[in-house]
C-alpha cells in the first residue's frame, strides 16, 4: 500500500492535491483513501492531507503515522511543530520539499534516515499562502515518485477535478502538474509501498498509572481564559499587521474588537499593541483600521526589522 502525505497551508491546495493523486490512483485501478485534515481552518494555518492507494480492500483508517512519501509544500512549516512535517519518517520515507534551499542545506538540518529531494519550482511571493497551481504541481511530482502513474490518468485527474473551474484554468493546472511530473523523472519509482501493518507486531506502550482526583482538583478548565496561552498559534502566519503609530488614532476599540484572536491589547497611553506570539495573521485589523494605519507586510521581511515601540515612535500625544 501506497501512505503518502501533503503538507501545506491552508490556501495552498493541498486538499486538492490529495484528491487528483487520488483520482489518478484510482484511474490506474487501485483502491483509494484520500481526506484532508484541519486544525483551525484559516488561510496560512498549517493543513496536510493523506492518500492511501492499493491494489486491495484497504482497512486502515485515520491520519498515516507511517508514510511512504511526505510532501511538504512550504519549507517553513518544516520548523512548526505543529505541523508534524517530521512525524512517523522512517528509513522508508521519501521526504519531497519544495524549497530554494539546496538539497544538502536541508540534508544538513534534518539529519534524517530518508531519502531528502527538493522541487524548486514554486515563485518567490510575498504572501506564501497565496502560490497559485502549487496543489497540482505537488500532485504531478508525486505521481512521478510513485511510478505507477502514467501522464494520462494524472492529467485526466485533474480535469475531472478542476472542470468547474473552466477550461483555462485547467489547462494552466495541467501544464504546471506536468512540469514537475518531468521534474521527477530522475526519481521515478523512489517511492514504493509499505508493508502492511501487523496488529501482531503492536508494542504495547508503557502506560503512565496516574491516581483518580476529584473533578473539582484535577479536570481542566475550558470555560475560562487564557487555556491556550503557551500554544504559539503566531507561527501560522504568512504576513504580520505592523502599526504606524504616526497614523494611528488611538481608536483602539475598532482593531482591538474585531480581532478574531484577541491578540491586541492596549498600552496605558492608548496605543494598540499586537500579541505576535498568537496574531495569526488574519489581516481583519488591516482591513478594519479607519485611518488606515496597520498595514499588512510579508512575515519574511518583518523579522528583519524590528518595529519600533510606539513611545520611541511619537511619544504621547495625549
Amino acid at each position: 500500500m501506497y501512505r503518502i502525505r501533503f503538507h501545506g497551508r491552508g490556501g495552498q491546495g493541498m486538499k486538492t492535491a490529495s484528491r487528483i493523486l487520488g483520482d489518478a490512483f484510482f484511474l490506474c485501478g487501485y483502491e483509494v483513501q484520500d481526506a484532508p485534515r484541519y486544525g483551525a481552518e484559516r488561510r496560512g494555518a498549517p493543513i496536510f492531507a493523506y492518500v492511501r492507494a492499493a491494489k486491495k480492500t484497504i482497512n486502515e483508517r485515520g491520519i498515516i503515522n507511517r508514510p511512504d512519501l511526505v510532501i511538504v509544500a512550504d519549507d517553513s512549516l518544516v520548523a512548526v511543530p505543529a505541523a508534524g512535517v517530521l512525524q512517523g519518517i522512517g528509513p522508508q520515507t521519501v521526504l519531497l520539499i519544495n524549497s530554494h534551499e539546496p538539497l544538502n542545506t536541508w540534508e544538513d538540518r534534518l539529519n534524517i534516515p530518508g531519502q531528502v529531494l527538493i522541487l524548486p519550482v514554486s515563485e518567490d511571493v510575498e504572501d506564501r499562502a497565496d502560490l497559485p497551481y502549487l496543489g497540482t504541481t505537488c500532485a504531478g511530482a508525486a505521481a512521478r515518485l510513485v511510478g505507477a502513474i502514467p501522464l494520462e490518468h494524472l492529467q485526466q485527474a485533474i480535469r475531472d477535478e478542476l472542470h468547474h473551474l473552466g477550461p483555462e484554468v485547467v489547462e494552466k493546472n495541467i501544464q504546471q502538474a506536468t512540469e514537475a511530473y518531468h521534474l521527477a523523472a530522475d526519481f521515478v519509482g523512489k517511492v514504493v509501498e509499505g508493508k502492511e501493518i501487523s496488529a501482531k507486531d503492536f508494542t504495547t506502550p508503557n502506560w503512565v498509572d496516574l491516581p483518580f482526583e476529584a473533578a473539582n482538583i484535577s479536570a481542566p478548565t475550558i470555560h475560562t481564559g487564557l487555556t491556550s496561552e503557551l500554544a504559539a498559534t503566531g507561527a501560522w502566519r504568512t504576513m504580520r499587521p505592523v502599526i504606524d503609530y504616526q497614523r494611528c488614532n488611538k481608536c483602539w476599540w475598532v482593531c482591538s474588537e474585531f480581532c478574531p484572536d484577541g491578540a491586541i491589547a492596549v498600552d496605558d497611553k492608548g496605543y494598540p499593541q499586537i500579541d505576535l506570539d498568537h496574531c495569526k495573521g488574519c489581516m481583519v485589523c488591516v482591513a478594519q483600521c479607519p485611518p488606515h494605519a496597520i498595514e499588512a507586510v510579508a512575515e519574511s521581511a518583518a523579522q528583519l526589522t524590528e518595529t519600533a515601540k510606539p513611545a520611541e515612535a511619537v511619544g504621547d500625544k495625549s
